[in-house]
């Protein structure tokens, strides 16, 4: 059977993947993104939502999205406690932890180490802030999440990634130059660029970024908001 995978850029941190036929939204935050403010979240309907951690520059549409599409609300244990909170039906919320590895119909998601903060927008401990490793088919695709530069980003070298998701930006995660070397650590060459641009802590020179990433010998796209591409 074929591996059909794509995923759409609906900015900051927020990226539409369609494994095979199923649709799963990273980190909600359109509606309060001027770079996003084409994007129409009435006309999105995915089938799983998954948070990275409760920073509201990544969970702001979650409950309006939820709601609209019914769709299944994956999150480590205290940021889905807030899910809960927010509304969304108990029924609808997945919760794990690290070490934790969701068997789903479309694949596999594992929680994997991200050093950040995390709390939910109402000020509440929304426990450890995390990635994910999916594997998908015979893909395997890393998303990042909000982090610094890591050495237990090593432990994912042998896994052979097929892409990584990695924020660029500076200042709240890490900058281009130490994703760069997060590549490295992970034996990744084929980098998306995430958390970059949003707001002015975060602004990047784009050919700069370009051009440390080719000089590293690595395939860096940094896709325009709305923008698709196969994986």
């Amino acid at each position: 059977m074929a591996n059909t995978i794509s995923v759409r850029y609906l900015g900051h941190a927020c990226f539409e993947f369609d494994f095979n036929g199923t649709k799963v939204l990273m980190d909600p935050f359109i509606t309060y993104n001027p770079l996003a403010k084409h994007i129409n979240i009435a006309e999105l309907n995915p089938d799983y939502i998954i948070l990275s951690h409760g920073h509201e520059d990544h969970v702001a549409d979650v409950a309006h999205i939820q709601q609209q599409s019914g769709a299944s609300v994956i999150a480590i244990v205290e940021t889905a406690a807030w899910v809960r909170r927010q509304g969304v039906p108990g029924d609808k919320v997945m919760e794990f932890n690290f070490g934790g590895t969701l068997n789903l119909p479309f694949g596999k998601v594992k929680m994997v180490y991200a050093l950040h903060t995390n709390s939910t927008p109402d000020g509440a401990y929304g426990g450890v802030p995390c990635g994910f490793v999916f594997t998908i088919g015979d893909k395997k695709i890393y998303f990042a999440g909000d982090t610094a530069l890591t050495l237990e980003m090593k432990l994912l070298a042998d896994l052979n990634l097929d892409w990584a998701f990695l924020p660029i930006g500076g200042h709240y995660t890490m900058d281009m130059y130490d994703a760069v070397k997060a590549s490295d650590f992970i034996n990744c060459k084929n980098i998306i660029g995430m958390h970059y641009d949003t707001f002015p802590p975060v602004t990047i020179d784009v050919e700069e970024a370009k051009r440390v990433f080719t000089d590293a010998q690595l395939n860096l796209t940094l896709l325009a908001v709305d923008e698709s591409m196969s994986l």
